[in-house]
């Protein structure tokens, strides 16, 4: 891609998951000879660079594919193929987040996206692999589900986000305070939207997400985390390596953060691993018993890019971003001129 445009589209799709047009075979588990990363001149494993997630996986395992963790080679062509014809061929709008893997294994003669403001070649380097969830804990590649409790906060934070009476009834990410963390599923997970840059030095790492130009200074000296009392936007981190494994620990959430509904008791575990010269396995751990029933994993494959970060200029108020939001709120409040309420 030339640039990188701001996605402000997601997806709904309500159409009937074609089946793929092959057999099941045997699933087996593919054998690749060890790969030894390089060493920074401190001798950390080095993990340097910008990584992006242009994964085509969705989040969660589509129903379509229930019981199924992997594909075969042949399906994953055929998904591949069928990702193709609808947008590198022009036969489909835009769509983000899941909705690239969704749209091929529905396999439309067309797809209509929900929005005409973006080209679909914004989808065409997504790349597909066997995997059919990034979930992979629990088995069933379903994100676990919610208590009761985190229901009704989820409830309570849309009706404010439709009501739109202040600023702070809107989530953070439209107030251009924070994309929250981790960055795992939608159109922030994967995509343009999904650069990451990563250095090290003597005793830290760095991770700077460009969607928001947010980075996470990371201690690897064994210091404790900052007392409880002490809450903060991305949590509170400290890593320590186990062998080649980069794993980080975050807690210490805001009340304000959120991810999926999760802020103060969140526990976030990620593990990054240099498997290949231009490939991350990164995977993360979420525990929070007041939001979900269990702890659940995922994980996906971050790619080794030679493009540049760019600024994202994005601030409070920007353009009069929140100005225009409320006074819509309140234009929809008043009863059309000539029809009594």
């Amino acid at each position: 891609m030339g640039y990188r445009s701001l996605l402000r589209a997601g997806l709904v799709i309500a159409v009937a998951m074609t089946p793929l047009a092959m057999p099941v075979i045997a699933q087996g588990q593919t054998t690749t000879k060890a790969w030894t990363p390089p060493r920074t001149p401190d001798g950390q494993p080095d993990l340097q660079g910008v990584w992006l997630s242009k994964t085509a996986t969705p989040l969660e395992r589509p129903k379509a594919l229930e019981g199924r963790s992997s594909l075969t080679d042949e399906e994953v062509a055929e998904l591949r193929a069928r990702a193709n014809r609808l947008f590198r061929d022009g036969n489909g709008d835009f769509v983000s987040g899941d909705g690239v893997f969704l749209a091929a294994l529905a396999n439309p003669d067309r797809f209509k996206g929900p929005t005409a403001t973006h080209g679909s070649e914004d989808m065409i380097e997504r790349e597909f692999d066997h995997h059919t969830s990034l979930v992979v804990d629990p088995p069933d590649g379903r994100i676990p589900a919610v208590t009761p409790e985190a229901r009704r906060k989820r409830e309570a934070a849309a009706t404010a986000a439709q009501r739109g009476h202040n600023p702070e009834d809107l989530g953070n990410a439209f107030r251009c305070i924070g994309w929250g963390v981790p960055r795992l599923g939608g159109r922030y997970g994967a995509g343009d939207l999904g650069y990451y840059q990563i250095l090290q030095t003597p005793g830290y790492v760095v991770l700077y997400m460009e969607t928001g130009h947010e980075a996470r200074i990371i201690p690897l000296d064994g210091r404790p985390h900052v007392p409880g009392s002490v809450r903060l936007w991305s949590g509170d981190s400290r890593g320590r390596w186990d062998g080649t494994t980069l794993i980080i620990e975050t807690t210490n959430f805001s009340s304000q953060s959120n991810f999926m509904g999760s802020a103060v008791g969140l526990r976030l575990v990620e593990r990054l691993t240099r498997v290949a010269p231009d490939t991350i396995k990164y995977e993360m751990t979420l525990t929070d018993a007041a939001t979900w029933t269990q702890p659940w994993t995922a994980e996906m494959p971050l790619k080794q890019t030679a493009q540049a970060l760019y600024e994202y200029a994005c601030h409070e108020g920007n353009y009069h971003m929140l100005t225009g939001m409320l006074s819509a709120a309140r234009s929809q409040e008043k009863p059309a001129e000539g029809i009594p309420k």
